[in-house]
């Protein structure tokens, strides 16, 4: 009998997450938690038993794109400082990061699950963003040896600087174009160059 229960919550929460990932891709991040109980046949309460919150729903249903960045970072870095020329660590981290911003652009409901809520612990409080700042910490710190990176410059600040340009080009015509462009401005700085 407990097995089949295990097995029910199981095939309750493949289904849910499923309904989600559907209803988060066309409605963002203020998809609806009775309409995803709804279509995946369960009732409310269910949804709640296995996603107590609306960040660990979206949590669960940015998790393969959180996985892919992160794999992403891995291949990036390469597991080397040595050997690099220069500028190589600070291309690998510029790429990841237009790749993270690009990401939450695209994918509706990453920023908000990326996002820090008011009383989270910013890392403890969030996996998604953990999994980031410990994917993409060998990069910055191979960015910082080359000082392509202001020192008190940390990961944490960088997936930040990606969620805000994607939720304040949500509703930019071109929103992939128009974050690039922020991001551009962000790495390049707004001060004009002195000779």
């Amino acid at each position: 009998m407990v097995e089949r229960q295990r097995a029910d919550a199981r095939r309750n929460y493949e289904r849910i997450l499923a309904v989600a990932e559907e209803e988060v891709a066309a409605r963002g991040s203020d998809a609806s938690l009775e309409q995803i109980a709804r279509v995946a046949g369960v009732g409310s309460a269910t949804v709640r038993r296995h996603f107590p919150t609306r960040r660990a729903l979206l949590e669960a249903v940015s998790q393969q794109r959180i996985e892919a960045l992160c794999a992403r970072a891995r291949e990036l870095y390469g597991g080397k400082d040595d050997g690099r020329r220069d500028g190589e660590g600070r291309e690998a981290l510029l790429e990841w990061l237009g790749e993270v911003v690009a990401y939450c652009v695209t994918a509706r409901g990453l920023a908000a699950a990326l996002s820090y809520d008011e009383g989270h612990d910013p890392v403890g409080g969030n996996s998604c963003a953990a999994a980031l700042i410990d994917a993409g910490e060998p990069l910055l710190r191979s960015a910082a040896r080359e000082g392509a990176v202001a020192p008190k410059v940390t990961v944490e600040d960088l997936i930040t600087l990606a969620v805000g340009f994607a939720l304040a080009t949500e509703h930019h015509p071109d929103p992939a174009a128009r974050a690039s462009t922020l991001l551009g401005l962000a790495v390049a700085g707004i001060s004009p160059e002195r000779p």
